[in-house]
């Protein structure tokens, strides 16, 4: 079912593309070809095949949490190149 010249510039209108002459008949081909291939999809037989959101396993690859010694506030502070008693002082980012 070849797409014509009206639905190639309406589509091309609710996409927001201005399209030349030449592209017009160039996306129509194209497009036909597409809706092609998806009416081919639709002939397919999918009885008894099961819907999956997902086709590979996904596992969680973290680690395990487990609570560990950090830092204290002054050894974080330590190498710090400009600090203000227990904060880092950085340069003003926002106006």
């Amino acid at each position: 079912m070849p797409l014509s010249r009206e639905q190639v510039e309406q589509i091309a209108s609710l996409a927001r593309l201005k399209l030349s002459p030449k592209e017009i008949e160039k996306f129509a081909s194209e497009l036909t070809l597409i809706l092609d291939y998806v009416e081919q999809l639709a002939e397919v037989d999918t009885d008894g095949v099961e819907l999956k959101d997902q086709f590979i396993t996904a596992e969680n690859v973290f680690r395990e949490d487990k609570s560990r010694k950090s830092l204290s506030r002054d050894e974080a502070l330590s190498n710090a190149p400009d600090k203000d008693e227990e904060f880092f002082k950085v340069p003003k980012v926002i106006g």
